[in-house]
């Protein structure tokens, strides 16, 4: 699971990327900057891909942002065999938002 997140600071705006294991809940890649890039989300999955080792296929989920979108970050994502899962348009919660979570 991918996301961006916004941090206001007193010197302007950061932009945290992480990437999640919704299994373990764990953050298994991030990256921080003062631009909200494809390079951003691009840095974080490298991370990721550097610190865990998939036994098998992986769904990868994000918002349909132009950073996940972008031609760059897809390659990526082909490159390593991941599923890919993008959340339908003007819903980030794609699928989730139909199932209860507790």
């Amino acid at each position: 699971m991918a996301d961006i997140t916004y941090i206001p600071t007193d010197e302007g705006w950061l932009y945290l990327a992480s990437i999640m294991d919704l299994y373990t809940r764990k953050i298994v890649g991030w990256y921080i900057d003062t631009r909200m890039t494809k390079e951003l989300v691009i840095k974080a999955l490298q991370r990721a891909l550097n610190n865990e080792k998939s036994t098998g296929r992986v769904l990868h989920h994000s918002d349909r942002g132009s950073q996940y979108a972008s031609n760059d970050y897809q390659q990526l994502l082909q490159e390593h065999h991941f599923q890919v899962s993008m959340s339908r348009r003007g819903n980030c919660y794609g699928v989730m938002s139909r199932k209860r979570i507790r």
